[in-house]
């Protein structure tokens, strides 16, 4: 893939962030900073949101123990890559995210009683917090570090390991750090531009 060179963004942000860019299956044992996830916090904590309601909950897991807590969740062809990687993290939703608005819409400040009685707050709290998770993906990858990003666990199961009081609902664990050897498979293809796309 070729950088575009009729657009704003950098080639090498380019290659960075999209177009190199693929899921890593192998990570060295390089330690991810504290720094390198406050910057990922700082970068994806842009992305946008209904209302601005931020729903994501991030829990980083380093230490062996607890991703193993988080490993007997996984499909079992992501176990044993998320053993040896240096950090994983489990993204999740909070349900009761509207707690938070008047610190984050204080403008309409009121939007906070609303959202406590609305029916459909945990579905708007998991697609908006699936949203910034997509954000955080990018976000890994910008502050030179490679993403392997994994759905399809059991999500009871590992909402009751880590989130036993029903507010959060997990949506994405994240695999994160320097590639290691055999890291990535093929690029595989994606649609053309006039197979996905119509324009009115």
């Amino acid at each position: 893939m070729r950088p575009m060179d009729d657009i704003p963004l950098d080639p090498a942000a380019q290659e960075l962030l999209f177009l190199e860019a693929r899921s890593a299956n192998t990570f060295t044992d390089e330690p991810v900073t504290d720094r390198q996830l406050t910057a990922i916090w700082d970068l994806m904590k842009w992305a946008p949101t209904s209302g601005n309601i931020n729903p994501l909950r991030i829990l980083f897991l380093r230490s062996p123990e607890s991703r193993e807590r988080l490993v007997r969740h996984l499909a079992q062809g992501n176990q044993q890559k998320t053993r040896t990687a240096p950090m994983t993290a489990l993204l999740a939703a909070d349900r009761d995210f509207h707690e938070f608005v008047p610190q984050l819409f204080p403008a309409r400040a009121e939007q906070a009683e609303s959202y406590a009685q609305m029916e459909g707050r945990a579905e708007m709290a998991t697609f908006n917090a699936t949203l910034q998770a997509a954000y955080f993906i990018v976000a890994v990858r910008a502050v030179g570090l490679a993403a392997g990003p994994m759905s399809g666990f059991d999500y009871p199961a590992m909402d009751a390991e880590f989130f036993p009081d029903g507010r959060h609902a997990s949506v994405l664990a994240v695999n994160m750090g320097q590639p290691g050897p055999d890291a990535w498979f093929p690029r595989l293809p994606r649609l053309d531009f006039a197979q996905a796309v119509t324009v009115l």
